[in-house]
């Protein structure tokens, strides 16, 4: 499996790009910006994207959205909680950024064991809510896609609105935690790290 990884926007989040081979079909998770530097990274591996996907609603996941859309043609999707985000700057929080947005409705809504197929990759959505109440990971192989609900070392916040920290923390617990010691997890800012690693050393959960 082809995983790129694109730090993106003003707050540095990871865009990841996926594909079952070089080539291919592929998924964009989390365009938080800067699409030029996405779409150069795509069209290297000559990839056709079909889906993107957000982690999460807030700005700096999904600020480059429609112009990828546009760009691409490939469908949206995101976990229906976090639909409200799309409407509203200050739930989307880009009103912090003094450029207030709102985004069109997703082509697709996922929700919780949802499975999303491209090709030889399966990604199945899993709800991790905390850091939004619509916040989802994604399962691939070995690997998930934890977006801003657990980083290396640390977690998302939770003083945004739709926040909750007993929430967060049982998402890690139950629905992360719970994947092999060996899962590899992709976040949606800094290092990549492991569920064991997290289970270990993380002080959070």
């Amino acid at each position: 499996m082809l995983v790129k990884k694109v730090i993106v926007g003003p707050f540095q989040a990871n865009c990841y790009i996926i594909a079952d081979e070089k080539g291919g079909e592929g998924i964009v998770i989390d365009p938080g910006g800067d699409v030029e530097v996405i779409l150069d990274s795509i069209k290297s591996s000559n990839l056709n994207i079909i889906y993107i996907i957000a982690t999460h609603a807030h700005i700096d996941h999904i600020a480059g959205v429609e112009q990828l859309k546009k760009l691409t043609g490939a469908k949206f999707l995101l976990h229906f909680l976090d639909a409200p985000f799309l409407e509203d700057p200050k739930l989307n929080l880009s009103s912090l950024l003094q450029t207030p947005s709102t985004f069109s409705s997703p082509e697709k809504f996922l929700q919780e064991g949802e499975k999303v197929k491209l090709g030889k990759i399966e990604l199945e959505v899993i709800h991790t809510p905390g850091h939004t109440p619509g916040s989802i990971s994604l399962i691939i192989d070995e690997c998930v896609f934890t977006g801003d609900t657990l980083f290396a070392g640390g977690i998302g916040r939770v003083d945004f609105p739709g926040g909750h920290f007993e929430a967060l923390q049982k998402s890690i617990r139950e629905k992360i935690f719970s994947l092999p010691s060996d899962t590899k997890v992709f976040p949606g800012h800094g290092p990549e790290t492991t569920v064991e690693k997290e289970k270990k050393n993380n002080p959070f959960v």
